[in-house]
């Protein structure tokens, strides 16, 4: 006699009908992106001397980028804003090394942030720079097809 299983079993995908979006993959990508850029930014902001950083200037980059991720994800607007806050992201971890700004007494909590903003910068990257090409080659196809 076999055991009685609840739910599914292990092999099959829970809704097969309903796979994951590249939409919903994005947007969560540039949204934990834009989370771990705040936390790198507050760390870099805290190791810094006092009053070398504009702080109103980063508040208005989330804001447009918190803007572009959730108003205008299925947009060329907000995949170019996703797409450059990706880029900007994956690129912080060699403006650190190169430039030995990394801090001995930053610690474990900012290294990790700066592997982590890389690998969701380039993911948020490749992913919105996917939702771009597929856009223009759906509007390269639809002019064609007039």
């Amino acid at each position: 006699m076999r055991a009685r299983s609840y739910g599914s079993p292990i092999a099959e995908p829970l809704h097969p009908e309903r796979p994951m979006k590249p939409n919903v993959m994005l947007t969560v990508a540039s949204l934990l992106t834009l989370l771990l850029i705040m936390f790198h930014l507050t760390d870099d902001v805290l190791l810094q001397a006092e009053g070398h950083v504009k702080y109103p200037i980063p508040v208005l980059v989330f804001v447009v980028w918190l803007y572009g991720t959730l108003m205008l994800s299925d947009r060329v607007p907000g995949l170019v804003i996703m797409l450059l806050g990706g880029l900007v992201a994956a690129g912080m971890i060699v403006v650190h090394s190169t430039g030995g700004v990394v801090h001995k007494n930053g610690g474990f909590f900012f290294v990790w942030t700066m592997f982590a903003l890389s690998a969701t910068g380039w993911f948020t990257a490749i992913l919105s720079a996917r939702g771009l090409w597929l856009k223009f080659r759906a509007r390269r196809s639809g002019l064609a097809a007039s």
